[in-house]
């Protein structure tokens, strides 16, 4: 999985160790939670692995397949995860810059290794899961905040959807999962720690949601139980 070093990807990394995956995460600058969420790991019996990888950098997902730890079990599932948002405010102050780097992360990066992976499996007959992370912004539009981040999450789901009838001859499961604001420093990141707090009450359940509630649809979506699930954007948003 892609950006699995903190947020609703360590809490899905965790989850997925716990529901007998191995697994291989991705992360982009935080080595020390990387490497520390590997070695909380260690006890779960499962194989787990980080590596440095920036998905908004096509050579980094070209060579992430190559570098896939050869003590792994079989590639069965992909996660990305892998997301930014720039910093919080209006449209019309967002840097040519800034939009191009996340819709090289979020959706570019989700194409690419999404394509890889693809390759793979129908080579070797694999009936794979993809789980595409969006958010609930890309049917909000995230005005005054984030726009541009809105619409990379829902080509997210668009792309998500015209996968899953392409492959679904193949066996193989593409779906998204969309969550509503959860309590992570993605908020921090863009700008404003306090973020959730201050959204919470337009909530329809009054709070925001904890990453490991994310992270069972994500993994539930990859498993068998999941099996006649594919084309799907699955909200996890407390009623928005």
């Amino acid at each position: 999985m892609t950006g699995g070093s903190r947020g609703i990807g360590a809490a899905t990394v965790r989850l997925a160790a716990q529901a007998g995956f191995d697994v291989v995460f991705t992360y982009v600058s935080r080595e020390d939670a990387a490497r520390e969420l590997v070695t909380d790991l260690q006890g779960s019996n499962r194989r787990v692995h980080c590596i440095q990888a920036d998905v908004g950098l096509p050579a980094h997902v070209d060579r992430l397949m190559a570098e896939l730890p050869g003590d792994v079990g079989p590639l069965v599932g992909l996660v990305n995860n892998a997301g930014v948002t720039g910093r919080l405010g209006p449209f019309v102050d967002v840097s040519l810059e800034t939009m191009r780097r996340v819709t090289d992360v979020n959706l570019m990066g989700t194409m690419l290794l999404s394509q890889h992976v693809v390759r793979t499996w129908i080579a070797a007959g694999t009936r794979g899961s993809i789980v595409n992370v969006s958010s609930v912004a890309a049917t909000l539009g995230a005005p005054g905040e984030y726009v541009h981040y809105a619409a990379t999450k829902g080509a997210v789901e668009s792309f998500t959807i015209g996968l899953a009838k392409e492959l679904a001859p193949t066996g193989i499961r593409v779906n998204a999962v969309s969550p509503g604001t959860a309590m992570t420093d993605i908020h921090a990141a863009a700008g404003e720690p306090g973020r959730a707090q201050r959204v919470a009450s337009r909530i329809p359940m009054q709070r925001v949601a904890r990453a490991d509630e994310i992270a069972e649809a994500i993994v539930w979506l990859l498993q068998d139980k999941a099996s006649y699930v594919t084309g799907s954007v699955f909200k996890v948003a407390g009623g928005l």
